[in-house]
């Protein structure tokens, strides 16, 4: 369609374009155009990329977390064994917690006290260091207390 104007004495054509041109000219060239599918592609390996980050390290807290909740009630549970024993008995020791607790393993370290505030009650004190770990120190926990023992 066209439509004509007088100007200034001179003849303007207008050209009008349909909705129907339009879309048959982009019909002959319709898709992608290689740079388009390029930045898209580099565009989702970069949301997938941090996706990725971001699910590894929600595993990896959540590894942590079991262990950080784990490890002091198996902590309590070990140091419930040693106050049940003698005194002479405690001594340095270490094992695991068994089939319950695959790749859980404790230490623990037994010493005196010697201070000369306490003077004689000291003989009787008995400091506990208590070490949890998992996967063969890949995580750990220590405890350390004071037991008095007569």
């Amino acid at each position: 369609m066209s439509a004509s104007k007088v100007k200034d004495g001179f003849k303007i054509l207008a050209f009008k374009r349909t909705r129907t041109a339009g879309r048959a000219q982009r019909g002959l060239r319709s898709g992608f155009t290689l740079l388009e599918v390029m930045v898209a592609m580099s565009i989702i390996a970069i949301v997938l990329l941090a996706v990725y980050r971001l699910h590894s390290q929600t595993l990896m807290m959540n590894y942590s977390a079991r262990f950080y909740t784990t490890a002091p009630l198996l902590a309590q549970k070990k140091l419930s064994e040693l106050e049940l024993s003698e005194s002479d008995a405690l001594i340095d020791a270490a094992g695991n917690f068994g089939e319950d607790h695959t790749g859980y393993s404790w230490e623990v370290s037994v010493g005196n006290i010697e201070s000369e505030q306490l003077k004689t009650a000291a003989e009787n004190l008995k400091r506990i260091d208590l070490k949890i770990t998992f996967n063969r120190d890949e995580l750990a926990y220590t405890l350390r207390t004071y037991r008095y023992y007569r």
